[in-house]
């Protein structure tokens, strides 16, 4: 039996996985749940993010249905982002995901440092 037939979605489980679990989207989606609707230079200066990684970031989200992008034609052009209603079903697992890493912060650090001292 091949890998596809014992488990013939996880490939695309793996594509959707490996989008929306990257460092930066987990940020912008905790972000956005936060705060709600956001300019792409709050976004920057919130995430301290590049601007071309934010960029990336928006792209990829809004392609997926996560984030929606509202223009605003004024000047200077208005850029604005805001969570989809597939995106805001993905909040309570990203903030889960956000309260475990804070909760667990000081563990990580013991275990680290316990890992290293043995390593090295």
């Amino acid at each position: 039996m091949t890998n596809s037939e014992k488990c013939p979605d996880c490939d695309r489980i793996n594509e959707v996985l490996t989008r929306v679990g990257d460092r930066w989207s987990v940020l912008v989606i905790i972000s956005l749940s936060e705060y709600g609707t956001l300019r792409f230079n709050e976004l920057k200066r919130n995430l301290g993010i590049s601007q071309r990684m934010l960029s990336l970031t928006l792209k990829k989200l809004e392609r997926d249905g996560l984030v929606n992008r509202n223009y605003h034609p004024t000047i200077p052009p208005k850029v604005e982002y805001s969570l989809t209603k597939m995106g805001e079903s993905f909040r309570e697992p990203v903030n889960a995901l956000g309260t475990w890493a804070l909760d667990n912060l000081k563990k990580i650090d013991v275990a680290r440092k316990k890992y290293d001292a043995v390593a090295n």
